[in-house]
């Protein structure tokens, strides 16, 4: 599966994480997301919004100017068949 780049970088607060969820709003379960940002706040936002969305956060690091996330979008919840 191919890996989209979402390049945030000089964007603050709260920007890069609606950007994010917007992001994976369009694309398929199970698909990779890199995102780029310069935002120090990402560095906690980022992690939060993936565990309080069932995201998976494969990778965080810090680059030369910034932070770069490796997102792996949930797949959706099973429905009830109740």
């Amino acid at each position: 599966m191919t890996e989209t780049t979402l390049d945030l970088k000089g964007l603050k607060c709260p920007l890069p994480v609606l950007k994010t969820r917007k992001a994976l709003s369009r694309l398929p379960d199970g698909a990779e997301l890199e995102v780029l940002t310069t935002d120090p706040m990402a560095e906690i936002d980022i992690p939060h919004f993936c565990r309080e969305n069932g995201h998976d956060l494969l990778s965080a690091e810090r680059t030369e100017t910034g932070h770069r996330f490796h997102l792996k979008k949930a797949s959706a919840a099973p429905k009830d068949q109740g």
